[in-house]
C-alpha cells in the first residue's frame, strides 16, 4: 500500500530524513519508534503534505499513485489519514459539523454521494460508542476544553467516521492514561486491522503496542531505519533502551 524509497526531507534547509526506506503492506500494521529528533514526526508530515517540509530526494507511491505530487486534501481523498501528536482546536466550528463537511468533501472527490444528516449521525453515533465517546462531545467545539484524552478519543472517531485505507499515527499514546490507552487502542484494532487496510504507528513506548499489536517494528534513528525487528523488538527496546540496542 506505501512504499517510501530513498526518502530524504528538510526543514528551513535542515536535513532531518536522510534516505528512508519502508514498504508497507495491506494487512499490516508497523510500529516505528525512536529516539526524540530522530524524524519520525517528519516523516507523518512529509506524507500528510504538511506545508514547510520539503522533499529533496526520493519516492513515496500509496495506492499506485504518487504520493508526493498529489494535495494534502487530494491524499486524504485517497484514502491516507494522518493522526497528530497534537490535534488542534477550532473554535466556532462543531466537531459534528466539521466531520460532516469532511467525510462528504472527500466523498465527493472520490465521485461519491455525499452521506444525509441521517446517515452521518448513525454512523458518527456508532463510532463514538466504540471509543467511548458521548456524543455530546461531538456536538462541542473540535477539541476546544478537551482533556488530552479526549481529542486522542475523537480523533480515532474521526477516523472511524472517515474510514481510511490507511492510517499514520504520530504518537497518539501520548497523553494517555491507562484506561484511555486500552480504548484507544481497541478502536485502532476495530476501525484499521483489515487486510485491506495498513496502518503506521509512530510511537516512543512500547505500551500502545500491547493492544496494537505490530507486524514489525521499525528503530529510526538520524533520518534513517537502522534496525527492523518483530513486535519483540518493541520489548527489547523498553527493557535496555536506544542506546544499547542501537549499539548492538
Amino acid at each position: 500500500m506505501l512504499k517510501i524509497d530513498n526518502l530524504h526531507a528538510e526543514i528551513d534547509g535542515k536535513p532531518i530524513l536522510k534516505g528512508l526506506t519502508l514498504e508497507v503492506n495491506a494487512g499490516e500494521v508497523h510500529a516505528i519508534m525512536g529516539p526524540n529528533g530522530a524524524g519520525k514526526s517528519t516523516l507523518a508530515y512529509v506524507l500528510g503534505g504538511r506545508p514547510g517540509y520539503e522533499v529533496t530526494e526520493g519516492s513515496v507511491t500509496f495506492a499506485g499513485k504518487d504520493l508526493l505530487d498529489l494535495e494534502p486534501h487530494e491524499r486524504a481523498a485517497a484514502g491516507l489519514f494522518l493522526g497528530f501528536q497534537y490535534p488542534v482546536e477550532i473554535p466556532g466550528v462543531s466537531n459534528v459539523q466539521f466531520l460532516r463537511e469532511a467525510v462528504n468533501a472527500q466523498r465527493e472527490e472520490r465521485g461519491e454521494e455525499p452521506l444525509t444528516g441521517g446517515e452521518f449521525l448513525k454512523r458518527a453515533k456508532e463510532k463514538a460508542a466504540l471509543l467511548q465517546l458521548d456524543m455530546d462531545m461531538l456536538k462541542r467545539h473540535v477539541n476546544v476544553g478537551f482533556s488530552g484524552g479526549e481529542k486522542k478519543r475523537a480523533e480515532m472517531v474521526q477516523m472511524g467516521i472517515l474510514d481510511p485505507s490507511f492510517a499514520v499515527l504520530d504518537e497518539t499514546d501520548s497523553g494517555l492514561d491507562i484506561d484511555a490507552l486500552k480504548t484507544v487502542g481497541e478502536g485502532i484494532n476495530a476501525i484499521m486491522r483489515s487486510p485491506e487496510k495498513g496502518v503506521l504507528l509512530i510511537t516512543h513506548y512500547q505500551r500502545l503496542l500491547d493492544y496494537v499489536r505490530p507486524d514489525y517494528v521499525h528503530i529510526l534513528a538520524d533520518g534513517r531505519i537502522v534496525k527492523t525487528g518483530d513486535a519483540d523488538l518493541a520489548k527489547q527496546l523498553e527493557a535496555e533502551g536506544y542506546d544499547e540496542v542501537m549499539a548492538a
